[in-house]
C-alpha cells in the first residue's frame, strides 16, 4: 500500500538465524520489480532463497484473476490438503490461465516493460515532489501522495476523477488518518499520460 519494497536481506539472516521459513506476498511485486519482473526477491538478490512466495496474475500480468503460490513440494502438498481457499476454489478458467502464462512470457523474453513502468514512476514521483506533495516509498510503481484526513482525500479524488486521472485510497482500506491518493504507474502510460496527470495534480491539488 506504500510502495516501499521489504528488507528481504534481513529478513533472510533472521530466518537463517533462528530456523524459520521465509514467506515473501509478492501481489505488487510480481511483473514490475526486479529483472524480467521476477519479483522482490530477485530485486534484493536473493532469488531462489526465498521459502514461500505468493502473488497474483489480477495485476501487473494483465489483469487477469487467479493467483500463484511458490514453495517447495512439501509445503505444497500441505497446502493442498489443508488451505481452505485452496480446497473450496473453482479452478481458474483456461482462457486466464492462458493469458497469465503469455504474460509471463513476454516478461521473460524482455526487460523492456518492467524498465518503462520503472522509468515512468521514477518521472511521476520526481514531478509530484516538485509540486510540493508528500509521497512515500521509493523505487516502486505506486507512488502514494498523503494527506491524512479522508474527506479530503475523497474531495481531490473526485477533483482528480473529473480531470481524468482515477486514484484513491482511503480508510478501511488504509489506517484512520493514513488516507492518500495512491497512484500505480503502468508500462502501458505513454509520456502524455504522464503530462496529464501531472498536470491535473497541479491544478487540483
Amino acid at each position: 500500500m506504500d510502495g516501499r519494497i521489504a528488507q528481504l536481506a534481513e529478513k533472510r539472516r533472521l530466518c537463517d538465524e533462528h530456523g524459520a521459513l521465509l514467506g515473501v506476498d509478492d501481489c505488487h511485486a510480481t511483473g514490475v520489480i526486479g529483472p524480467h519482473g521476477r519479483g522482490t526477491a530477485a530485486h534484493c538478490g536473493l532469488f531462489g532463497r526465498v521459502d514461500l512466495i505468493t502473488g497474483t496474475f489480477g495485476k501487473a500480468l494483465g489483469g487477469a484473476s487467479g493467483g500463484f503460490t511458490a514453495c517447495s513440494r512439501p509445503v505444497a502438498d500441505l497446502l493442498r490438503q489443508r488451505s481452505r481457499p485452496y480446497l473450496f476454489s473453482n479452478t481458474m478458467a483456461p482462457p486466464l490461465v492462458g493469458a497469465a502464462l503469455a504474460a509471463l512470457d513476454l516478461l521473460e523474453s524482455s526487460d523492456a516493460a518492467v524498465q518503462r513502468v520503472q522509468a515512468h514512476a521514477a518521472r511521476f514521483r520526481t514531478a509530484l515532489q516538485a509540486q510540493g506533495h508528500t509521497l512515500i516509498g521509493s523505487g516502486h510503481p505506486i507512488v502514494p501522495m498523503m494527506l491524512g484526513d479522508e474527506q479530503a482525500a475523497k474531495a481531490l479524488a473526485l477533483k482528480l476523477h473529473h480531470a481524468g486521472v482515477h486514484a484513491v485510497f482511503s480508510y478501511p482500506v488504509v489506517p484512520r488518518g493514513r488516507a492518500r491518493i495512491r497512484t500505480q504507474l503502468s508500462a502501458a502510460h505513454t509520456g502524455a499520460d504522464l503530462d496529464e496527470a501531472v498536470a491535473a495534480f497541479a491544478a487540483t491539488g
